[in-house]
């Protein structure tokens, strides 16, 4: 999972780039409103007060972004990131309240087309200061976004955009009033707003489906997929799920192993995939991995089956009489398709001869074997 470190440095990232883009939000808006004012153009002291709606974006981004970087406790074991998922959400129903802002907008132009001054060259300049201020600021935020995989941030990118591409709209509306044309901003206005609106809902459906736990997309599960099967040990997978929370992706999955393994080499197996996961795929932040001896999704059987302290007493009273039991170093159960595979281990000197050994063996077996639950039983002498 991502440290307290890399979340530091993503919150500072991603303030530093918002308070850039509000200052500029709120120079542009200040600008607009003025110089539309002397300059003669309602569409662009309209535009102004459109660029003030940038603000509540930056403030809900700052937010978002500071809430996003706590660390996990207690409360929210997998941290606060999701806070910046519901901000994307909020942020693309911003982005779509704008886009319909728009096309009303180029209604009532229509309906009124008096609506439209008469603007002269002053308004027209500041529209262009604010279009490549709005774009440059666009293009810095999706950097740093793309950077972070921070949907918020690119979110907020394009909320930064829908100003630029309205106040093209009011460059068009400008100069085609200034020609003569007066419809010409409204057909402008309609397309801007459609682009606006379809990537506000793109970012906020996506972000929806997060808080629904959605899983990866099908080429990064294969990704996955084939990252854990190249590790050596792992013989099969099952139950792979995926989640994303924040820049993270959540994955969870069953490996099925040789089943005589010990518990400590597949914990290593495990260990391996999990760090192949986070190191080969940028996205992966944590990895649960199960082990299993066999598919539990095709075998349940075994949870039937007593566990060791049961067994433990069960075999003992099958083995009355067998003075030799005394002597058990270790005894390794193994639950395998619904039955439970004994290994016992007595020390040599317990065997003595071969034909006692042999005998022994034939005496514990049998004893053993008597137990309804019993698969299989070997005695080693060690």
């Amino acid at each position: 999972m991502t440290d307290a470190t890399d979340q530091t440095d993503r919150y500072r990232a991603s303030r530093q780039v918002t308070i850039i883009g509000a200052v500029i939000n709120l120079v542009l808006s200040a600008l607009k409103i003025v110089f539309g004012i002397i300059g003669q153009s309602q569409a662009l002291v309209a535009d102004g007060i459109h660029s003030f709606s940038d603000l509540l974006s930056d403030f809900l981004v700052l937010f978002a972004a500071k809430q996003g970087a706590k660390d996990a406790d207690s409360a929210h074991p997998y941290g606060y990131a999701r806070i910046e998922t519901v901000a994307t959400v909020a942020v693309g129903g911003l982005l779509i309240v704008v886009a319909i802002g728009i096309i009303v907008a180029a209604g009532d132009r229509i309906m009124n087309p008096g609506m439209l001054l008469h603007p002269g060259m002053l308004a027209l300049v500041i529209a262009f200061v604010s279009v490549a201020a709005k774009e440059a600021i666009y293009h810095y935020t999706v950097r740093v976004a793309n950077r972070l995989r921070s949907n918020l941030l690119r979110a907020n990118a394009w909320h930064h955009r829908s100003d630029s591409v309205s106040t093209l709209v009011v460059i068009v509306g400008i100069v085609g009033t200034m020609a003569g044309l007066s419809y010409l901003d409204t057909i402008g206005a309609i397309i801007v707003a459609v682009m606006i609106g379809k990537m506000g809902w793109e970012l906020g459906w996506q972000s929806i489906r997060e808080l629904m736990d959605a899983g990866l997309d099908q080429d990064k599960v294969a990704q996955i997929r084939g990252t854990i099967l190249a590790v050596e040990g792992v013989r099969e997978l099952h139950l792979l799920r995926t989640r994303r929370t924040g820049a993270n992706a959540f994955v969870d999955v069953h490996i099925l192993v040789d089943p005589k393994v010990s518990i400590s080499e597949g914990h290593q197996i495990s260990e391996t995939v999990s760090t192949r996961l986070t190191n080969s795929i940028e996205e992966v932040g944590d990895v649960t991995v199960h082990i299993d001896p066999e598919d539990d999704q095709q075998v349940r059987a075994s949870l039937a089956l007593p566990l060791r302290s049961e067994v433990l007493r069960r075999l003992r009273g099958q083995w009355q009489g067998i003075d030799e039991i005394n002597a058990i170093k270790t005894v390794t159960l193994h639950y395998l398709g619904g039955r439970l595979h004994v290994e016992i281990v007595l020390p040599l000197s317990v065997a003595g001869t071969v034909e006692r050994a042999t005998t022994l063996t034939e005496r514990l077996t049998t004893a053993a074997n008597a137990l309804p639950d019993v698969g299989s039983v070997k005695i080693l002498y060690q």
